[in-house]
């Protein structure tokens, strides 16, 4: 009989990352002699490229923000339930949820009332805010995969076990620097500059803006804006009217393997930069009400995954009333030049690698879930 795996992501990481897992999940199977396996998720391009029948996109999930999802809030209810009556027809023999705690968490807690086994792919980060969420993952999670290396101390304080794996963006990474790179379009022979301004319509409205007037104090540079795919074009059009600033759409790494520095909007792109070994500057710009609910709330010392890995501060990270087109500028002229800041910065990076261990984390899950499987036949 088939197994049946059910995979839940709801942002453009979760979809990279399930991409990959839904991959090894198959050569496991494929490896085994098994019965096929069936997977069914909530996610996007990546996975459904990777075969999986996705039934729910993830640009349809994605809410920014404290008073996004307060808006949100009766949508994100309605996906929740449709969710859960779409598992029940699927009848899975596992579900792997993939960070998106909001939402993953409250499907942990109905699947594990029901007898589903729940992995847990990316733990959410609850060591940065809502620790109590911790103890509904001990009680509802039957296996839980961390990619941070701080994480596995961090539970063990809880008295909960879980699997290191390592971060999936270097099975990504690694893959990507097997294929062809390709050449970028307009290429004129300036230094690249690219612009990571998010895959949120509120982060491009906020630091867009701001990023074209810094590429216009660099003229000595080509400035290169990294378009998310699944973001509509016209949401970048108004921005870019008249600016010296080429548009590539769905080639982020393309850019970042031939970028010579770069402005990256806060998450998980500020660390996919870094592996690239693409001296960075991070930028973050919320509505007044998040940031303000944000610091009451949030327990850590960085926005930025580099930082917070490494504990101190590798990146700079302008935020809030910091994030100027001055310091943008000063910040990232210190990064073009041949520099100490430039040197300091990529050395660094060689040792966030070194401390986030080697690729293979997808590997790592899709095995220790494949077996998980079949332990009772």
């Amino acid at each position: 009989m088939s197994k049946r795996i059910y995979i839940i992501a709801g942002e453009a990481s979760g979809d990279l990352h399930g991409g990959n897992l839904v991959r090894e999940l198959r050569a496991a199977a494929s490896a085994t002699g098994h019965s096929p396996l069936l997977i069914r998720a909530w996610g996007g391009d990546r996975m459904a490229a990777a075969g999986a029948e996705v039934v729910k996109h993830y640009r349809d999930l994605a809410f920014m923000g404290f008073t996004q999802v307060i808006m949100n809030l009766r949508t994100i209810l309605r996906n929740i339930d449709a969710c859960k009556r779409d598992i029940e027809v699927f009848k899975p023999d596992a579900i792997i949820l993939i960070d998106y705690p909001g939402f993953n968490l409250r499907i942990a807690e109905w699947a594990h009332a029901k007898g589903i086994p729940v992995h847990y792919y990316i733990s959410p980060q609850v060591w940065a805010w809502k620790k109590g969420r911790v103890h509904t993952i001990k009680r509802v999670v039957d296996r839980l995969y961390c990619i941070l290396p701080f994480e596995s101390d961090w539970y063990a304080r809880y008295g909960m076990p879980v699997d290191f794996v390592g971060h999936p963006l270097l099975d990504a990474i690694e893959q990507e620097g097997k294929s062809e790179m390709l050449p970028l379009p307009d290429a004129d022979g300036r230094p690249i500059v690219a612009l990571l301004p998010g895959s949120r319509k509120q982060e491009i409205a906020r630091m867009l803006p701001l990023m074209v007037q810094v590429a216009l104090r660099f003229p000595e540079h080509r400035f290169v804006l990294a378009a998310a795919p699944s973001v509509p074009d016209e949401l970048y059009a108004p921005h870019l009217a008249g600016a010296p600033i080429s548009m590539v759409k769905g080639r982020t790494y393309d850019v970042l393997r031939q970028a010579r520095a770069a402005l990256v909007a806060s998450g998980t792109a500020t660390l996919e930069t870094a592996l690239f070994g693409v001296p960075e500057v991070v930028c973050y710009s919320g509505g007044a009400l998040n940031v303000w609910i944000a610091k009451r709330l949030v327990d850590i010392k960085y926005i930025s995954l580099v930082n917070l890995i490494m504990d101190r501060e590798v990146v700079r990270e302008l935020i809030q009333s910091e994030l100027t087109v001055e310091t943008m500028s000063a910040e990232l002229g210190k990064l073009i030049a041949d520099g100490p800041d430039r040197t300091r910065m990529i050395a660094d990076f060689d040792a966030l690698r070194t401390k986030l261990g080697g690729p293979g984390a997808s590997a790592k899950v899709a095995s220790a879930v494949w077996k998980s499987l079949h332990a009772a036949d």
